[in-house]
């Protein structure tokens, strides 16, 4: 379970998705806990995968924390929805729609989109919010615009209800939220999201540790080895360049969506 969830850890920090999404299949099919039980470890384990990555990707540079804060409060109030809805509605049917779409994600996360030029003027709500920012790069700062912004929280509102409802961080809409929607640079996304994730994940898992569905002799192991994991992932991002990155976090996603797909047909979730 150790080894497993500093896989997990390297993973999340890689691609922004933060490790639940390894966990809960992890426990489930391997170890064979209850998938009430080991949503409530997931949850957990995300929170531990934004805290060893987040804190790597802030004092570095490449986390907008404006941006991140702002889009926080969409993903907080799905997480919240989204927890207290999990035992009312169908997760078989929920799981099926959440798979088919994070293959489709998969395929949108492999097209280019050309950066937003820093000549365009933006507009009201982007100088009245001022999110961009600059990130690291070999060649110095590179600046960047944050656009869309009202569509990149609609979508971060989903990404939260589908992180209370099935446990992950929903890593991978808040990645293509902001990589896709609003032009913001990957790796800008990536550790972007994995700063969010853990407020994500904390909003949520108050729900479930209500519900006693949190176990710590449970979630011990896998809060150290995703914390391990994750601490790896944050020193490797900086020396992979962005289409590998790219293509890792299409696979990801796609066995991902394929999972979850066999889970919600078979019952499993």
């Amino acid at each position: 379970m150790l080894l497993g969830s500093i896989v997990a850890g390297l993973l999340g920090s890689l691609t922004g998705l933060g490790g639940g999404v390894v966990i809960v299949p992890l426990l489930v099919l391997v170890f064979h806990v209850n998938v009430k039980y080991a949503i409530g470890a997931s949850l957990v384990s995300v929170i531990a995968t934004s805290s060893g990555a987040a804190a790597a990707y802030v004092r570095e540079g490449y986390s907008n924390i404006r941006m991140g804060m702002f889009l926080e409060i969409a993903t907080t109030l799905g997480a919240l929805l989204g927890a207290s809805l999990a035992t009312r509605l169908p997760a078989g049917i929920l799981a099926v729609v959440f798979g088919a779409v994070l293959i489709v994600s998969a395929g949108l996360s492999l097209q280019h989109v050309d950066p937003v030029s820093t000549s365009d003027p933006p507009g009201h709500l982007e100088t009245l919010l001022k999110l961009d920012s600059a990130y690291p790069t070999p060649e110095g700062l590179e600046e960047y615009h944050v656009r869309r912004i009202p569509a990149g929280f609609a979508m971060m509102f989903g990404a939260g209800t589908l992180s209370g409802l099935l446990g992950t961080g929903s890593g991978a809409f808040k990645v293509l939220a902001m990589d896709q929607i609003m032009r913001v640079p990957f790796k800008v996304s990536t550790t972007t999201s994995n700063f969010m994730i853990g407020v994500t994940a904390a909003a949520g898992v108050g729900v479930y540790l209500r519900r006693g569905f949190v176990v710590p002799g449970l979630a011990m192991p896998v809060i150290l080895g995703v914390l391990a994991g994750s601490m790896i992932g944050t020193r490797l991002l900086v020396r992979m360049e962005t289409r590998w990155l790219r293509i890792a976090f299409a696979i990801v996603i796609a066995a991902l969506g394929v999972e979850m797909i066999y889970g919600g047909i078979s019952g499993r979730f």
